[in-house]
């Protein structure tokens, strides 16, 4: 837009300032194996003496020749990745960086197929390797219970019954007996300037229990005009919005958390194409973190990603995911 006398009076956007652009691919295979190696040990460590994960000694050596670390407490050999989401990793750690700044660098995330091409790997291993990852970010959660103003609001997904081909055959799908069971909704909590709460579960009204759980009292709700948000105001002060009337009004809106739900939506339609419920909240986190940290430049992203990862415990769903026939 340009004023009457024809110079621009908007800024530009910080994601497409040079200042979000902090790291790049090319910059991480130009770095080569071994400062990707420092790297690691730099996140985890802090830059300092390298601790054993299993007795938490800190007089412990390195072993050069083998990129490993040896506890003088326990004799417990170890290395970088020992006991964190990486565990037991057979990929290069520039490719885990690689791995770690394709995830952060998709606002809408991105297909394992893409991934397993950008990564050169296959797809099994780009799978699991992304899921991780999302499990670390999913860690990234406030200890304390949301304040201020807090919107609530569902979004379904799944459970779609395709229409039979000939008219005379098609059901009605609204009826429970001609339905997948397959349908779940993800329940989010957004506080205003704050952080974002998606939970997995069958219906919507399952949220008023999950509000009890981590809103405050003391905090503002706001939701929709769904009869089961009723409930709502025996607990807190809520305000409402009716979206067949007006998106928003100066009492109240939900628009902060439908935002959340666009990038989720996009991320599964745009992306996936299909999202089991099985693992639904683990896309769900992804999409929470992103949203929560999306006015931060991708190297201080990427960098907190892998704090996560590289603090997170050996994870018990994904590791030996497909060995275990699943």
């Amino acid at each position: 837009m340009y004023n009457i006398i024809g110079y621009s009076d908007m800024s530009q956007h910080f994601l497409l300032s040079a200042a979000s652009r902090t790291l790049s691919l090319r910059g991480i295979y130009q770095m080569g194996e071994a400062k990707a190696y420092e790297t690691f040990c730099q996140m985890r460590w802090d830059g300092g003496q390298a601790t054993c994960p299993r007795c938490g000694c800190l007089d412990t050596y390195h072993i050069s020749t083998r990129r490993k670390f040896k506890c003088k407490g326990c004799n417990y050999q170890f290395s970088v990745t020992s006991g964190t989401i990486f565990a037991s990793r057979k990929m290069s750690f520039t490719d885990l960086l690689a791995a770690i700044c394709l995830i952060v660098n998709g606002a809408k995330g991105i297909s394992m197929i893409q991934m397993s091409r950008d990564l050169d790997c296959q797809y099994k291993t780009a799978f699991v390797l992304a899921h991780k990852i999302r499990e670390a970010m999913g860690s990234d959660r406030p200890a304390m219970p949301l304040e201020g103003d807090v919107e609530v609001d569902g979004m379904y997904n799944g459970g779609y019954v395709r229409p039979a081909n000939l008219k005379e055959d098609r059901v009605d799908r609204r009826l429970a007996e001609n339905q997948t069971g397959k349908r779940r909704v993800v329940v989010a909590f957004r506080q205003r300037k704050g952080r974002t709460l998606p939970f997995v579960v069958r219906s919507e009204s399952e949220g008023v229990e999950l509000a009890m759980q981590h809103v405050s009292r003391m905090a503002t709700m706001h939701a929709d005009e769904a009869t089961h948000w009723d409930r709502l105001h025996d607990g807190w002060q809520v305000g409402r919005i009716n979206h067949s009337e007006a998106y928003a009004t100066l009492e109240s809106c939900t628009n902060q958390v439908e935002s959340y739900f666009s990038r989720l939506r996009r991320m599964i339609r745009g992306q996936h194409h299909h999202v089991s419920a099985r693992y639904l909240h683990q896309y769900a986190n992804h999409a929470a973190w992103l949203e929560d940290h999306r006015g931060l430049p991708n190297g201080e992203l990427a960098g907190r990603v892998g704090d996560l990862a590289l603090t997170h415990p050996v994870s018990r769903n994904w590791k030996g995911y497909w060995q275990s026939g699943k």
